[in-house]
């Protein structure tokens, strides 16, 4: 398992039906890559966004991020829609699961 965690705040003039459409076809396109897992997306009450992608592996994350609309909208984000960002990415050095059974 390989996680990016995309932690970010957007401008206060964005376009916001063109960040809606470039964010809509971004997760489609994420989705149809090899070895995409997962994909979710939280707000918090002060505005900031997290962003967290599950991958098999580093190299499934690093051939998503070389894809070229991708790297576009990355573009894109950086010069119309971000205020800030930053993105964590690794493998998690523990996993723990819990599953509640009531059984």
């Amino acid at each position: 398992m390989f996680l990016v965690v995309f932690r970010n705040r957007k401008r206060a003039d964005i376009d916001s039906a063109a960040y809606a459409l470039d964010a809509d076809a971004m997760e489609a396109l994420s989705r149809a890559q090899p070895g995409f897992i997962s994909f979710k997306s939280y707000a918090s009450e002060d505005s900031e966004v997290i962003a967290l992608s599950e991958w098999v592996d580093e190299a499934a994350a690093l051939a998503w991020r070389r894809v070229a609309s991708h790297a576009q909208v990355q573009a894109k984000g950086r010069s119309a829609y971000y205020e800030s960002y930053t993105l964590f990415a690794g493998t998690p050095s523990r996993v723990h699961h819990f599953t509640w059974d009531q059984a």
